[in-house]
């Protein structure tokens, strides 16, 4: 027998299986307009639904839902978590659409940084490493001199012919 306990947390659960797939497929089952990212996107009908099924099936157990009067208090109860739960999620979906995020660091960005050789850099033709801070994180990347540097030594990075080579001069 189907009692209005299983029917909630099999309400729930579908919300769940929807939230990951919006988590892990994008927006698949977007209402309304593609672009709206209006307050109905599936994020917050997960919300709304998994709330709902989850409450509910907590006051179906702790009232023991066996008429339809009971069953309907635990359908208010369900709505009525339902609601803060999709309003959290409008606003946590839409904080993490909107958050500004750093642009993408650029080999531009390596000339003229600070850094200290780890690999010595020949004379010339040949390669060494040296290790820059990129975007705030430490990089380490080939690098070419004139003139032969030291393990240990602190460049100045006055080229960038690749994203991962740089053109060095030792600094006193």
């Amino acid at each position: 027998m189907l009692t209005a306990t299983v029917v909630f947390l099999v309400i729930g659960g579908v919300a769940v299986a929807v939230l990951a797939l919006a988590l892990f497929g994008g927006e698949l089952l977007h209402f309304g307009h593609p672009d709206a990212g209006g307050p109905v996107s599936l994020e917050v009908v997960a919300g709304f639904v998994g709330a709902f099924g989850f409450a509910g099936a907590a006051a179906s157990e702790l009232f023991g839902a066996r008429t339809p009067a009971v069953i309907l208090v635990a359908v208010i109860v369900g709505a009525l978590a339902a609601v803060p739960a999709a309003w959290l999620a409008w606003r946590l979906s839409r904080a993490a659409r909107d958050m500004r995020t750093d642009a993408t660091p650029q080999r531009r960005d390596l000339v003229g940084s600070l850094g200290v050789v780890v690999t010595p850099v020949p004379a010339g033709t040949g390669y060494g490493e040296v290790r820059v801070r990129l975007g705030g994180q430490p990089v380490k990347v080939y690098a070419r001199a004139d003139r032969a540097i030291p393990t240990g030594a602190r460049v100045f990075v006055i080229e960038a012919p690749s994203e991962t080579s740089v053109v060095v001069e030792e600094t006193p």
